[in-house]
């Protein structure tokens, strides 16, 4: 990669790593203290609704922030024409969820939802307000100001949360925590972020422009949402609030971590491959530099989560979630891959080719859905086991076309990231064994987290010396740039 390319890098990678891993602790935390004063039923309520929630904001997208940051001459007409679309789908989703909600109770057996679900849906029409100006700043690469922003709220809507489940308030908890959080990124980004105020404005022209390359991303975006939600929808109607509850968690904890690196990844990825979208040199260089470092953190994270589950939750969140330990094992380890699934689906859509997006959308997820109902019969543990049976075959999968478009074949990936998984497992295996020598959960933690990261680091500085120096020296100087201007 070019200096000027590579310094673009390091400095979003830097500030979406500030705001998405400082934002999973504070988030982390929070629900942590969450689990241990509400019930498992709480978390289920919230979690069925989240279904209908999350189909609803794909829609308000639309995939209009993908197709923005894309479009090379994009105009304040552009911006204008999305920005009321966004607020007007918004609007007109949260009236279906506000009438429907006696409908969702009533397949769910749960009346109490009906009020959850038309307070919840707030959130759609806030966050709408904020979406056109959120894109704005990844096209301006002012990560920094995206950070500040998302971990004040996190913070604001974590403290709020805490203190209404102290005081009794149980599943509003939950509802006043995304809205909060919503509520204050959206405030925020006026104050802090992209001045722009929208005009007038709305173009036909520029609306068929830009949803002529969106419209195969929602369509993408709405079949991958229908493969994960599925999983609530059936454990909640098929089981309970409760089983549904310890999943939730479990699938909470198993992705936050994966979920932020694969956020960082995507928001940095898609505006810098978006840049050199002509040149396949570069776009394969620069993809196999993000496979190598998400892998150096992702493996050892993953198997790590896998190798303390029991601990992990019995010490953070008390006894009662122990139903959640084989889910959390088995969902952590269905993570594995998700990074690189990522970054393959990045290649797809700086090409323009949202069709073959689309196209492998269909395949995986028909895959995923035959999996789900194969394995429902056998338990919520055998839906689980299907997941990271998914997970590998996606990762093919999605390798396909990537070699296709720039010519790097799933055995040349293989190579960048099979070392890494090798040195995690590895560590795995030997913090797990610590686990059977250690009686105490609390010390199995205290030691068994610095044991891992010895190891793994130990490991990797041995086999794979010239990453690890890489990698150590992308941190030193951009973070010690970064603090650097801090303190002057």
């Amino acid at each position: 990669m070019s200096q000027s390319l590579k310094d673009k890098t390091v400095k979003g990678l830097a500030w979406s790593s500030i705001e998405r891993f400082s934002t999973m602790f504070i988030q982390l935390t929070v629900n942590i203290v969450l689990a241990r004063i509400l019930m498992p039923e709480d978390f289920g309520m919230v979690a069925m609704l989240a279904v209908f929630i999350q189909f609803s904001q794909v829609f308000i997208d639309s995939g209009f922030s993908n197709a923005l940051i894309r479009r090379k001459d994009r105009s304040n007409t552009d911006y204008c024409t999305v920005f009321y679309f966004t607020v007007t789908v918004s609007i007109v989703l949260y009236l279906l969820l506000f009438f429907s909600a006696p409908y969702i109770s009533a397949f769910y057996k749960m009346p109490q939802l009906t009020e959850i679900a038309r307070v919840l849906g707030l959130g759609l029409i806030i966050g709408s307000l904020a979406a056109v100006h959120k894109t704005r700043l990844s096209i301006e690469l002012k990560f920094k100001v995206q950070a500040v922003i998302s971990l004040l709220s996190a913070i604001i809507s974590g403290a709020i949360s805490i203190s209404l489940a102290y005081l009794g308030f149980g599943v509003w908890a939950l509802v006043m925590q995304s809205l909060v959080s919503l509520g204050a990124q959206t405030l925020l980004v006026y104050l802090l972020g992209t001045r722009w105020i929208p005009s007038l404005i709305f173009s036909m022209r520029s609306f068929k422009e830009l949803f002529g390359y969106s419209s195969k991303l929602l369509l993408s975006s709405m079949l991958h949402l229908l493969y994960r939600n599925l999983y609530p929808i059936v454990i909640g109607k098929r089981y309970n609030a409760t089983d549904l509850g310890y999943y939730n968690r479990a699938d909470l904890l198993s992705t936050m971590s994966i979920t932020s690196i694969t956020l960082v990844l995507s928001k940095v990825a898609f505006p810098i491959f978006s840049s050199i979208q002509d040149d396949n040199e570069k776009l394969r260089q620069a993809y196999s530099k993000y496979v190598i470092y998400a892998s150096l953190v992702v493996f050892p994270a993953m198997i790590g989560i896998a190798a303390l589950a029991k601990p992990l939750i019995i010490v953070a969140m008390t006894e009662k979630w122990l139903i959640a330990v084989p889910m959390l094992q088995i969902l952590a380890i269905s993570c594995l891959f998700d990074h690189i699934t990522s970054i393959n689906l990045n290649v797809l859509y700086v090409k323009g080719r949202s069709d073959l997006a689309l196209k492998l959308e269909i395949i995986k997820k028909s895959i995923a859905i035959a999996i789900l109902f194969g394995m429902m019969p056998f338990g919520i543990i055998a839906i689980c086991w299907g997941q990271f049976i998914y997970n590998i075959i996606a990762t093919v999968l999605n390798t396909r076309y990537t070699n296709m478009l720039i010519g790097l074949p799933f055995k040349a990936q293989m190579r960048d990231f099979l070392p890494y998984l090798g040195c995690a497992l590895f560590m795995g295996i030997m913090v797990w064994l610590m686990t059977l020598v250690i009686p105490s959960y609390a010390g199995q933690l205290i030691a068994g987290i610095p044991l891992g990261t010895a190891i793994y680091i130990s490991t990797i500085y041995i086999f794979k010396k010239s990453a690890y120096i890489e990698f150590c020296g992308m941190i030193k100087n951009n973070f010690g740039h970064l603090l650097h201007r801090k303190n002057r």
